[in-house]
C-alpha cells in the first residue's frame, strides 16, 4: 500500500468497460511528512475521496482484484 494525496479526477469520454460507473483519480505518492515522491498515477476510487485527501492505495494486483469484483480487469 502507498500513502498518496489526491490531485484530481479523470474525465473520459471512453473508458474500459469494467471502469464504467467508477471514479478515477490522479494520485501522488507522498512520504510520512506529506512531501511528494515519485510519479503520479491513476487509481479507482472506492471511498468517495476528493482533491487534497490523503488516501491509502492498494497497488498489489491480487488485492486490487479482490476490491473490484470483476473477473477480467485490465
Amino acid at each position: 500500500m502507498k500513502l498518496c494525496r489526491v490531485k484530481g479526477t479523470v474525465v473520459s469520454t471512453v473508458k474500459q468497460p469494467c471502469y464504467e460507473g467508477r471514479k478515477l483519480l490522479v494520485v501522488q505518492p507522498v512520504n510520512e511528512s506529506g512531501e511528494e515522491q515519485g510519479h503520479s498515477f491513476l487509481a479507482v476510487d472506492r471511498v468517495q475521496a476528493g482533491e487534497g485527501d490523503l488516501v491509502l492505495v492498494n497497488s498489489e494486483g491480487n488485492g486490487a482484484r479482490q476490491l473490484i469484483p470483476i473477473e477480467k480487469l485490465p
